[in-house]
């Protein structure tokens, strides 16, 4: 017997202009091929993460999501006490973590009894 895949896809909403713009970004993409340095010099992207610190805020989920279950909250119960709406601590737990703020992470830490601690750490340069 498998799990059924709970997600379910979520058509986005554009109008024609949305949709042409942003066929146009595909294309100039796809022809100019521009390196990471270039999107960041044209304010195309304005912050990049490195697979590392990608990898820590998963494992602060993960012990969050971990330490959710472990209290029997489900998503809707944290997504009360947190004031967050479910939604984003679903993403959160998938790793969905593009626009990530203080107060989310802590609004969620605080819901199940924890506290963030931020420290910093030499810069490894490769």
């Amino acid at each position: 017997m498998t799990k059924k895949d709970s997600r379910f896809h979520r058509p986005r909403v554009q109008t024609p202009e949305q949709e042409a713009e942003e066929k146009a970004i595909r294309q100039r993409y796809q022809t100019e091929k521009p390196s990471l340095q270039t999107l960041l010099d044209s304010g195309d992207i304005q912050q990049v993460f490195t697979m590392g610190e990608y990898w820590e805020l998963r494992k602060t989920f993960a012990a969050l999501k971990a330490l959710r279950e472990q209290q029997g909250l489900s998503i809707a119960d944290l997504a009360n006490r947190a004031g967050l709406d479910q939604a984003s601590i679903s993403h959160l737990e998938d790793g969905q973590v593009d626009n990530l703020t203080i107060a989310t992470v802590t609004g969620y830490a605080k819901a199940l009894g924890k506290r963030v601690l931020v420290k910093l750490a030499d810069a490894r340069v490769n």
